[in-house]
């Protein structure tokens, strides 16, 4: 819409043939109103701001909770939760693959999604072969990690948060995990049977974690050092899965 200006056009010209003196002309400034027209969308979802641009309107009652809407530039919601698909990826083949570079990059954030599903699986399998050892899973998990960073601080110069180190410790519990699964198969508690089953995985979780902290903080010359309580700590999941 349009506005009409009012201006004396004897002052402005010094005279004129207007009866009244007065003139009319058209100007350009539009209407906030009309700032709306070529955006898409109907008029009940736009609002006009003070700056006369028009706004989307994002619902905030209750029930966009069960809406697929969201606020504008919204990260999604895997991002929000901090799980990242490539990296538990890229990670589970690290530890499949010991013997393959690592990329240190991966290991930058604290990621817990593949640890949690690795301890969740481990205990089921043991819960489906008639051994109900959910607790001694979490509590040796968690001391054990907590020992683990604590030696790692004390040996290296630059240290690791304690997430990072469980975090690690998770993933490479994948082959104890696959011990597990044999497990439901196979009656592990022979005697022969199960050391050389238990001898395996437990050599594999050590080798990889060792090979990941060695990496992560440079102590190349250590190895073996923090290859030994990674190994005792392995190698009591292995006997929780046995027996």
């Amino acid at each position: 819409m349009a506005h009409s200006v009012l201006f004396d056009q004897n002052q402005l010209y010094g005279g004129g043939n207007q009866p009244d003196g007065l003139e009319f002309y058209q100007t350009q400034y539009a209407d906030p109103s009309a700032a709306g027209v070529g955006v898409q969308g109907s008029a009940d979802e736009f609002y006009t701001s003070s700056y006369g641009t028009a706004m989307p309107i994002v619902e905030r009652s209750w029930l966009a909770a069960f809406g697929t809407g969201g606020f504008p530039n919204e990260p999604p919601l895997m991002e929000e939760l901090g799980i990242n698909f490539q990296h538990i990826k890229s990670k589970t083949l690290a530890v499949l693959n010991p013997f393959k570079p690592l990329d240190t990059e991966i290991y930058d954030d604290s990621d817990m999604a593949g640890p949690l599903l690795f301890i969740l699986v481990l205990g089921t399998f043991l819960l489906l072969s008639g051994k109900s050892q959910f607790g001694y899973i979490y509590g040796v998990g968690l001391m054990g990690t907590l020992g683990i960073w604590t030696i790692l601080n004390l040996m290296s110069q630059g240290g690791i948060e304690v997430m990072r180190t469980a975090s690690i410790l998770g993933y490479c519990l994948l082959p104890i995990v696959f011990l597990g699964g044999i497990g439901l198969t196979v009656d592990l508690k022979t005697a022969q049977l199960g050391v050389l089953a238990a001898a395996l995985p437990i050599a594999w979780c050590t080798y990889s974690s060792a090979t990941m902290f060695v990496t992560v903080l440079s102590m190349s010359e250590q190895r073996l050092l923090v290859a030994y309580p990674v190994c005792l700590f392995y190698t009591s999941f292995a006997l929780l899965t046995v027996f």
